[in-house]
């Protein structure tokens, strides 16, 4: 131990000692027991020499000198500590009682507790359907990812997968982590692995498994689903490495673990975060993920979050903090196509991948349990050797099918509801299945309705490529506007999260199914399931991806370049949809769908410094202390250039209009070309006048900046509503499109 954390140690005795004799009314309190709950408390660091680091142990004693005099019970403060963060937050994890909070809150040094909350996991062809090729485009340019580490705060990971081989892989150049699993030895793919709040570091869910496995895994021939979308799998980033924290079960996440698996990802030195995981919207002083992301963004880490599955409800975000990526899910063009043939002749398109050859297309009555339509128990029918129709929701489409099945019926048809769309999963059934759209499920109603004897079947086609539209948003994508910050456009990005193929540990299905592990382990499984937690590591990839070419870049300058070269018209050159088949709007999609190839070549980035964050933060009216808790050290906005919303230089712009014009600056830098010229264009709005000055902004030299304003005035927009646009700069190589909502 050096001679300067030996004082620092001597100087927290002597504060302890202090608080201890304070007074004797106050030694002699006796804090009254009751019910514990878990806190993130923050502090303020202690006195140091800023050139020296303090050590863990000088750390912990100062983190420690809290509990001591707050916890008045018999076993004293030690095992009330559960995590005292190193870099994520200045403070620590503890259990409290109510009165021993509030006697903490008097405490010199304390800043703010937020109690601990369970928050849920926010649950192949994708590279391909991404452009990501061996010989070409992304893959080429960034050697597929090589010597970056990805951090994957999940449930933990099964090892032994394939995905998870290291064949072909170089150790990383740089490494401070630990690996804490039983039965298996880190390789160059899993290089590191820790466990929160759990003993294992294995994954007893899965979802861990699956997402590692997007955002990296290896090559894996022959990769399938009961034998269905078969092909040769990978990760996005399939040379990048893996570091494992597991801070979920198959419950959910406590906010605790998930904030000291980011603290150990940034001590460990990962280059990528990824979360597929998210709570409810919720201020930034109070969101221990933003908190931690603001640190990971400090030390140059990219984080890379779900948006959530809380759509298409308005204003349903999580995750909305600007120095993160908040990532939206879509649809791609594979279907595994289990068609509905009515007894009139008409054919609805759905999905499953239970598709048995023993199954006869040959006509089956077909019912509609009108007392329990959603098939969740005993169904009020006979249904035996009949097709039953279910509506989508209430319990799981699997739950449906064994329903049914064990009311002795052939088969099932699931239509959705008005709100989740066109939106439909290809799952592992028990029992002969579709999963149809609502428009489709309203004439299929429609038919059983006017009919005297309906009847359907099954026509099974397998597994299908180039299904239209595509990509398309997923009803369950959650949608903007951002809560905390409207003047922030959210969510930022949209890729991949239906259908999702990757690695998973167990058995899928049941007994009916055929994807099976054996028992000696000769076999691997894979998995097809969606939400924003797929979509998000398919991001994380595609940042390693950059961050491997593009080293000395900023998060905020990979974001922009995954922004501003995104798509907004799907695979046939129309207007990306959402879920009715109605245009996106920047609410759900974010910029548009992530283009991997256009993103390592942007031409012109927008970036953004830690000091720029802060000052939007004074700038949204927070206090010195809440500024403080995100930004981990003490603030005093009245000394801060405050940055009002909508002049973060962010590469979307969002502005609320009035009667009076608004005005907003942005700044962009050449990466591109050092002489490059790019010209103006802005498309056009009924209602609102859009003005650029300059038009044109002429570059001489690489990493030159150039500003330039964009004025709002608002002629006959239409109160209440929200005008959407696009700012573009284009040159002779390149295209950089800023997206812009205006709410009038």
């Amino acid at each position: 131990m050096t001679i300067h954390n030996l004082f620092i140690l001597l100087l927290l005795f002597i504060f302890f000692c202090s608080h201890c004799l304070c007074s004797l009314k106050d030694t002699n309190t006796t804090i009254q027991s009751s019910p514990l709950q878990t806190y993130i408390v923050h502090v303020q660091p202690p006195q140091n020499h800023p050139n020296v680091p303090l050590s863990d142990e000088a750390r912990r004693s100062w983190h420690m000198s809290f509990l001591h005099k707050s916890i008045a019970s018999a076993e004293g403060a030690e095992p009330r500590m559960l995590y005292s963060y190193h870099t994520a937050i200045s403070g620590f994890a503890a259990k409290l009682s109510p009165d021993e909070l509030k006697y903490m809150k008097t405490m010199d040094g304390f800043i703010h507790a937020i109690p601990d909350k369970h928050i849920p996991l926010l649950t192949s062809h994708t590279p391909d359907f991404l452009g990501l090729r061996l010989s070409t485009g992304a893959w080429n340019a960034s050697t597929s990812g090589e010597g970056t580490i990805i951090g994957v705060l999940d449930t933990g990971v099964y090892p032994h997968h394939p995905s998870f081989n290291d064949d072909g892989m170089k150790p990383p150049s740089k490494w401070e982590g630990a690996c804490q699993f039983e039965d298996f030895k880190c390789n160059n793919k899993i290089i590191g692995a820790r466990a929160f709040g759990s003993t294992a570091v294995q994954d007893d869910d899965g979802h861990g498994t699956h997402t590692a496995s997007t955002a990296a895994g290896n090559f894996v021939n022959n990769a399938n689903v009961a034998g269905y979308a078969q092909g040769l799998a990978s990760g996005i980033a399939p040379r990048a490495h893996l570091a494992i924290y597991k801070v979920c079960d198959e419950s959910g996440c406590s906010t605790s673990d998930i904030l000291a698996g980011m603290d150990a990802a940034i001590k460990d030195g990962v280059d990528i975060m990824s979360l597929s995981l998210g709570g409810s919207s919720t201020e930034f002083s109070n969101d221990p993920i933003a908190q931690g992301a603001f640190q990971a963004m400090i030390n140059g880490i990219f984080v890379s979050c779900a948006a959530g599955n809380s759509g298409p409800d308005s204003a349903s975000l999580s995750n909305e903090a600007p120095w993160l990526l908040t990532v939206g899910a879509s649809t791609t063009d594979r279907r595994v196509t289990s068609n509905v043939k009515l007894g009139d002749g008409s054919e609805f398109s759905g999905e499953s991948l239970f598709q048995p050859k023993s199954f006869s297309p040959t006509l089956h009555e077909l019912v509609l349990p009108s007392k329990d339509p959603y098939c969740t128990g005993d169904l009020d029918v006979k249904v035996k050797n009949k097709i039953v129709v279910c509506k989508n929701g209430d319990v799981t489409r699997i739950s449906k099918g064994e329903v049914v099945r064990n009311a002795g019926g052939a088969g099932m048809i699931i239509i959705n509801e008005e709100a989740e769309g066109s939106t439909t999963f290809a799952e592992v059934h028990v029992i002969p299945a579709s999963h149809v759209g609502y428009e489709d499920g309203k004439k299929i109603l429609g038919y059983i309705a006017k009919t005297k004897n309906p009847t359907a079947t099954f026509i099974f086609q397998g597994t299908n490529y180039g299904a239209s539209p595509s990509p398309a948003m997923a009803y369950f994508s959650s949608r903007g506007p951002n809560n905390p910050s409207p003047g922030i456009l959210k969510p930022d990005i949209t890729g991949p999260g239906v259908n999702i193929l990757a690695a998973w540990p167990d058995n899928v299905g049941t007994s009916f199914s055929l994807s099976r592990v054996r028992s000696d382990n000769s076999s691997f499984v894979f998995n097809m399931i969606s939400g924003t937690s797929m979509s998000t590591p398919h991001l994380s990839g595609i940042a390693a991806l950059i961050k491997s070419t593009h080293k000395n870049w900023s998060p905020a300058m990979i974001k922009s370049a995954i922004m501003t070269t995104s798509d907004e018209l799907d695979r046939s050159g129309k207007n990306i949809v959402d879920e009715k088949q109605q245009k996106a709007t920047f609410f759900a999609m974010g910029a548009g769908h992530v283009n991997p190839s256009k993103a390592f070549d942007p031409g012109l980035i927008y970036d953004i410094i830690a000091d720029e964050y802060i000052g939007y933060l004074c700038g949204l009216g927070y206090t010195d202390s809440q500024v403080g808790t995100i930004a981990g050290k003490k603030i005093k906005c009245s000394k801060m250039k405050k940055i009002a919303e909508k002049d973060l230089n962010y590469p979307s712009i969002s502005v609320k209009l009035g009667s009076k014009p608004v005005t907003v600056t942005r700044t962009v830098i050449n990466v591109g070309d050092a002489k490059s010229v790019y010209t103006l264009k802005v498309d056009n709005l009924a209602g609102v006048s859009i003005q650029v000055k300059p038009t044109m902004l002429k570059f001489s030299k690489v990493n030159e900046k150039k500003s330039f304003t964009v004025s709002f005035t608002n002629g006959v927009g239409k109160s209440g509503s929200v005008l959407e646009s696009n700012l573009w700069w284009i040159s002779d190589k390149h295209v950089v499109r800023s997206p812009i909502s205006i709410t009038v």
